[in-house]
């Protein structure tokens, strides 16, 4: 029998199936895939479906911290205030990981994956600084009013730099109406607190300091 032959029978097709075989291209559409159904996961609230992606990456040969950097992001773009704690742990769990390695570090990582697929969810913070990019993109740079700049010199006091300028913690509940915009912009809103998680507070208490611009 020539010993470049394969004899093939049930034995080896059975070992053939039991061997791991992961589909991960780290370098390739696959890697995208796997990272893009990784982050949906978490962002649906499915920590099962994302410890199972992830577990596909670090089988694969994914480095940890590619992982861990990818959910600091999350933390902040799809969960921000309505659990400020998310982006914490991310962090712990990137210093962490940088510590300990795999394959422990993969306990670190599963712990965050936890949390933050658990948390109530809010994109209100990146969709507040999209908003305001695109106002700051517009046309010429508005400039900034004089109550808001500051007068370190004789020379920019006499020009009215800082002028009127009411300093918030001499006023009731620290928090007195002022326009804090360029004219032009005066009274514009980006940031939309949900209803979601701790961001209510924020956004009850918003609302409560701007009640009379109905702002929030």
């Amino acid at each position: 029998m020539n010993s470049k032959e394969i004899i093939i029978d049930k034995k080896n097709i059975d070992n053939i199936l039991q061997q791991k075989n992961v589909l991960y291209d780290k370098n390739g559409e696959e890697h995208y895939n796997i990272i893009s159904a990784f982050i949906k996961s978490l962002r649906g609230s499915d920590p099962d479906a994302a410890l199972y992606w992830m577990a596909r990456m670090l089988e694969g040969g994914e480095d940890p911290k590619f992982i861990a950097r990818r959910m600091l992001v999350l933390a902040s773009e799809d969960i921000g205030n309505a659990s400020p704690n998310a982006l914490v742990i991310a962090d712990a769990t990137f210093s962490a990981i940088e510590k300990i390695g795999m394959p422990e570090a993969r306990i670190i990582l599963a712990q965050c994956v936890t949390y933050l697929a658990s948390q109530p969810k809010s994109n209100a913070s990146y969709s507040a600084i999209e908003s305001a990019y695109e106002d700051a993109r517009k046309g010429e740079q508005e400039p900034v009013p004089l109550h808001l700049r500051n007068a370190p010199t004789k020379l920019m006091k006499s020009l009215d730099y800082g002028k009127n300028y009411k300093y918030a913690h001499s006023f009731e509940n620290n928090f007195i109406e002022e326009n804090y915009f360029p004219d032009e912009l005066k009274g514009n809103q980006y940031y939309f607190p949900t209803e979601n998680g701790k961001e209510k507070k924020i956004k009850d208490q918003l609302k409560f300091l701007w009640k009379k611009l109905k702002r929030y």
